[in-house]
């Protein structure tokens, strides 16, 4: 049998590596193939993390805070007594203690418990629902502390204010 021959240059060869260097293709190979993985890796990382998970973590972030302000009005709200002239009250409140990785606060604005979070995409807000005979709503929690709601008796009514740290 003939080896195929190229009509101007003679006979085909095949490049031959030596043969004491014939492990190293396999090990080139899978270099590269690791290589690839790990840049494909690495592209799909940063698009996580430049976009989806940031605008998810917001997104969950803004339901927690939601929660915190709904549950906390509703604190505040059953921690007023209906029908009481002379009051003096103190209920502990449960906060979580961050949200999307910040600590936050909970303040009282015109009988509105408004969450307010260094993150602008966070917020929630909550007025609060309370008998006519209280005259004043006051105060506000921080996250990184025990929050209490706090009733007393003041002439004209009950007094209700939000209070962070230890038991007031």
């Amino acid at each position: 049998m003939r080896e195929p021959t190229d009509r101007q240059t003679g006979p085909l060869s095949r490049p031959r590596l030596p043969s004491d260097e014939r492990g190293v293709a396999p090990v080139v190979g899978k270099v590269l193939e690791v290589g690839l993985v790990m840049l494909f890796v690495g592209a799909v990382t940063a698009a996580l993390y430049g976009g989806v998970v940031p605008d998810y973590r917001t997104a969950a972030g803004d339901e927690v805070a939601d929660r915190v302000v709904a549950s906390g009005s509703q604190q505040v709200q059953a921690a007023v007594p209906p029908n009481s002239t002379d009051v003096r009250s103190v209920t502990a409140v449960d906060v979580p203690e961050t949200i999307r990785g910040e600590t936050y606060d909970v303040v009282v604005r015109n009988r509105t418990l408004v969450l307010d979070h260094p993150d602008p995409g966070v917020s929630a807000e909550s007025r609060l629902a309370l008998p006519d005979s209280v005259v004043n709503v006051s105060g506000s929690w921080s996250s990184n502390e025990r929050a209490w709601v706090v009733v007393e008796s003041v002439p004209g009514g009950l007094a209700v204010r939000l209070e962070g740290g230890e038991r007031p």
